[in-house]
């Protein structure tokens, strides 16, 4: 092994507590990308944040914990391992990177906003791949080291790092207990944003024998940033195809607004669709509008049946 390879494996492989508990094969995958990650769930989530870019949305300057930590997962399925993954990404780097990802011989399932009214613009690219470990991170590589490397196309200006305006800050803490009481689910604390998240474990969809599960990007989310009376809130919600109307109804009707609608994933079964949302206001009454759209999620499946 090259020197500053071991250098990586030893860095990312000391002290801490997830570190441990990587199997060598799995290691070896963060030794290649140079990145950190942990496994849990039979998945190696690879963290790709976007430290490097300070984003303000509607007039707002969100942590990069808020929305903006890309990823990339990996997962043994019956013939090889499956990889998915969750870029985020400027404009100017999302056709070096999709190139980048297509000519590896990996798929572009996805490209969308996550967001409204944000400077820069953000946007977010989910890849697939399947095959060895080596193989997959070897082949993802390329495209994961052009984020926050591409330079800017020549001539742009608006919206770019250098003139994107400060944004206020929200200073303050939010009452966490109350937010996962009403949600219904307990999160976890990074940095200044609380984040819930909340699988979706009646879906039971595979890939080549892999189970994809919240890890592997199957989930609903919601990050609260600010403090009780003044707070944001973005999310995710993975929905089936009946619980769609009755999620966008919900949302809609508490407040929040909803800044995207799509798939992730190529030639699941079944179709799983993802709903983006943003809103502001106090953080209990936005947690009860989470609640809401939650509450969608398999009670309006069942009632198609």
């Amino acid at each position: 092994m090259r020197p500053a390879a071991f250098a990586v494996l030893l860095l990312l492989l000391s002290s801490s507590a997830w570190a441990q508990q990587v199997p060598a094969n799995y290691a070896g995958v963060l030794t290649t990308l140079g990145r950190q990650g942990d496994f849990k769930d039979n998945v190696l989530k690879v963290n790709v944040p976007r430290n490097d870019v300070k984003v303000v949305v509607d007039g707002i300057a969100t942590p990069t914990p808020f929305g903006f930590g890309g990823w990339v997962a990996f997962t043994k399925g019956t013939s090889g391992e499956v990889m998915m993954g969750d870029l985020v990404l400027t404009e100017d780097e999302v056709n070096p990177v999709m190139s980048a990802v297509l000519n590896a011989g990996l798929d572009v399932s996805a490209l969308h906003n996550h967001f409204f009214f944000e400077t820069p613009r953000i946007f977010y690219m989910h890849v697939h791949g399947a095959g060895s470990l080596n193989d997959l991170a070897t082949k993802i590589k390329p495209a994961l080291d052009l984020i926050g490397r591409t330079p800017a196309r020549a001539g742009a200006q608006a919206g770019t790092q250098a003139t994107a305006p400060a944004g206020r800050t929200i200073d303050g803490m939010l009452d966490t207990a109350a937010l996962a009481r009403i949600v219904g689910t307990p999160g976890e604390q990074t940095g200044a944003v609380y984040k819930i998240t909340i699988g979706r474990p009646d879906i039971a969809l595979k890939e080549m024998g892999a189970t994809i599960n919240a890890r592997m990007g199957l989930n609903t989310w919601a990050a609260f940033y600010g403090n009780d009376a003044d707070a944001v809130v973005a999310g995710d919600v993975a929905m089936l195809a009946p619980e769609v109307t009755s999620v966008l109804k919900a949302l809609r009707a508490s407040g929040i607004d909803v800044v995207a609608m799509h798939h992730h994933m190529v030639g699941t079964t079944p179709d799983v669709y993802f709903l983006h949302y943003w809103g502001k206001g106090k953080a209990q009454t936005l947690a009860a509008g989470v609640k809401a759209a939650v509450d969608q999620l398999g009670a309006a499946h069942a009632a198609h049946h």
